[in-house]
Parts: C-alpha cells; sequence; structure tokens
C-alpha cells in the first residue's frame, strides 16, 4: 500500500488518516521503525511541520514511539491498543498472568464449541510454525508466531469483542513474551500446545480452557517472586 498526495484541505489529519492506515493495515507492524521524515515528506508532498505534526498525535495517542536518535516505531495497531500499552506496561507479571488466563482459557472454551474446520486448520498450520520457529533458535520470530498461533485461539471462539479485547492487549502481551522467552530459548521454558489444539478439535472445553488457563502461570517461571 502505497501513501498518496493529500488534498490542501485539512492536511494534518489527513495525513493522520494515512500514517494510521498504514499501521492498522499491517503494512507498519508492531516494532518496525516508519519512514524517516524526509522520506515521508516526499512521498506525501507535504510540508515537514505537517508531517512531524501527525507523528506527534500518533505518538500522543499510543501507535508511536518518537526514540531520538534512532527514529520512530510502531507501538501499537489502534489507539485503545497504545493506551492499555501505557497503562499496563509497568504492572505486575502475576496480574497480567492471570488477565490472560482468564481471557484465554475462556476463549478456549468458546472454541471447542463454536470452532470450524477452517478455524482448525489454521491451528494446525501455526501450531507447525510455532514449533519451526522454535527449531530456529530465533526468539523473536517465535515470540511473534507464538503470539498469532495465541490470536487465532481467541478468534475460534467467533467472540467479536473478545478477540477485538484480546487483539488490543497483544502489543503488551509480546512484550510480556519477549521478557518470558528472553534472547534466547532455552529447553526447559518450551511449552506444547498440541493438547490445546487436540482439546479444541475433540470438543473438549474444559480440558480446553485448564490448558489455556495454565501456560500464562508456567511463563512466571524465573520472574521474581515478590510480582504476586
Amino acid at each position: 500500500m502505497s501513501l498518496t498526495s493529500p488534498r490542501r484541505s485539512g492536511l494534518t489529519d489527513q495525513v493522520i488518516a494515512q500514517l494510521r492506515n498504514q499501521i492498522t493495515s499491517g503494512e507498519w507492524p508492531v516494532g518496525s521503525r516508519i519512514p524517516t521524515e524526509s522520506a515521508l515528506v516526499e512521498q506525501l508532498g507535504v510540508a515537514r511541520n505537517t508531517v512531524r505534526e501527525a507523528v506527534r498525535a500518533l505518538a500522543h495517542n499510543g501507535l508511536l514511539d518518537i526514540r531520538q536518535g534512532s527514529g520512530t516505531y510502531v507501538l501499537a495497531t489502534s489507539e485503545l491498543a497504545g493506551v492499555m500499552h501505557r497503562r499496563f506496561a509497568d504492572a505486575s507479571p502475576r496480574h497480567i498472568a492471570e488477565v490472560r488466563s482468564t481471557l484465554e482459557s475462556s476463549a478456549a472454551r468458546m472454541a471447542a464449541e463454536r470452532r470450524t474446520e477452517r478455524d482448525l486448520k489454521q491451528l494446525d498450520a501455526l501450531l507447525a510454525r510455532r514449533e519451526e520457529a522454535w527449531a530456529t533458535g530465533d526468539a523473536e520470530r517465535f515470540v511473534a508466531v507464538d503470539a498469532t498461533f495465541h490470536l487465532a485461539v481467541v478468534a475460534a471462539s467467533h467472540n467479536d469483542v473478545l478477540s477485538e479485547l484480546y487483539a488490543d492487549l497483544g502489543d503488551l502481551l509480546r512484550d510480556w513474551l519477549r521478557d518470558d522467552v528472553g534472547g534466547e530459548l532455552r529447553p526447559e521454558n518450551h511449552m506444547d500446545h498440541a493438547r490445546l489444539v487436540e482439546a479444541i478439535r475433540a470438543g473438549d472445553g474444559d480440558t480446553a480452557a485448564a490448558e489455556a488457563a495454565g501456560y500464562p502461570f508456567l511463563c512466571l517461571r524465573g520472574r521474581p517472586a515478590a510480582d504476586g
């Protein structure tokens, strides 16, 4: 998706809308660095001050993170996700685990009742990709695939409100997963999610909920005990 030169009226609002669309469409993924100010000026055909104002507005809303000397990075995919990221970035790991456990176990139970064949194919594919990512030893790749897997489980609940809420929490959860995994993938930290997928396939809501509920607390291994 390419950027286009906006009309002359309401320039800043139009630039904000275009930049936000680049983020929400996935053209600029979370964690990526957006084009430089000079590049955006050239692509959009507007004044430098207009681009700067638009970027600052999106940073204020929590979508972008301006890092002096490094560039501007995508922080979240929506204003709500940005608010959640700022509000809960310093939350207790145990509290984060409890929220994850509550949301993911409920979603897994519903997924076991409502999943379609398409959902199951998606979960099977992501489960395989998750194992492949782990085998590469690339921690960031594994975090991305694992987060996508959990999003797919929630999506299989076919509860749109729950799916959107979880997606808005997704950026924050990826940050916690990065901390859990660390820079190196260690065998003792590997968690097999095959039982969760099989429980969803079998329509076993109790087992699916129990499996999903336990994963976030396993992530607390190695964290300081004082977080509770």
